[in-house]
């Protein structure tokens, strides 16, 4: 049971102005993730957490790789997140929406799975971010959350490529993509066909 849900998430709708060192403020917590949104107009969603750390984007409406953007949200600070000029995050006068997330309290390694993963983990409200390096064959990888996750969403941030999900409600022998809009597939590679477990999921080759 969360007893305040505004220390966990939080959503901030904010103007844009155009210039450099916007401060969003008054999120309730410092946010370890931003996933941040143009309201009145076709721009990318724009994804940076602190894990990979800030300037580092990805497009989660694009198949692009990471790309580093010293001009987008250029840093988190205690009660939200401070932005450069980039106009998909801080246009002047443009409506945006930055949904954030509260995912702990330090990043460390996590060696539960078959290789070692990089995880900030809130076992409070079932959120972590995780990276690690493919092997090209299958693995499992530490989640750090104490329970078994019901909804993943992946990205190889080296490559352009899709954003494979798993979800609980189709289990690991099927997929979908967070950026196409495709029911359910069967395919057993992207999770061995292996559900999660408390410490750890299984990614295939």
């Amino acid at each position: 049971t969360i007893n305040k849900s505004s220390l966990h998430m939080n959503t901030k709708l904010y103007t844009g102005n155009g210039n450099a060192n916007h401060a969003i403020t008054g999120v309730g917590f410092a946010p370890d993730f931003v996933w941040s949104k143009r309201r009145d107009g076709t721009n990318a969603h724009v994804l940076v957490d602190r894990v990979r750390g800030a300037t580092k984007v990805l497009y989660s409406s694009l198949t692009n790789a990471q790309a580093t953007q010293t001009d987008s949200l250029s840093s988190f600070t205690s009660d939200g997140f401070q932005l450069g000029i980039d106009g998909k995050v801080n246009g002047n006068n443009q409506k945006i929406v930055g949904w954030t997330w509260n995912a702990g309290s330090s990043t460390v390694t996590n060696n539960d799975g078959n290789i070692a993963s990089q995880v900030r983990a809130n076992q409070t409200n079932g959120v972590s971010i995780v990276t690690w390096t493919g092997t090209g064959s299958a693995q499992t990888v530490g989640h750090g959350l104490g329970a078994k996750p019901k909804f993943i969403i992946a990205k190889n941030i080296s490559n352009t490529g899709m954003w494979p999900v798993y979800h609980s409600s189709y289990g690991a022998t099927k997929y979908t993509y967070l950026n196409n809009m495709i029911e359910a597939k069967s395919y057993q590679h992207f999770w061995n066909n292996t559900e999660p477990t408390t410490s750890v999921f299984t990614v295939g080759n």
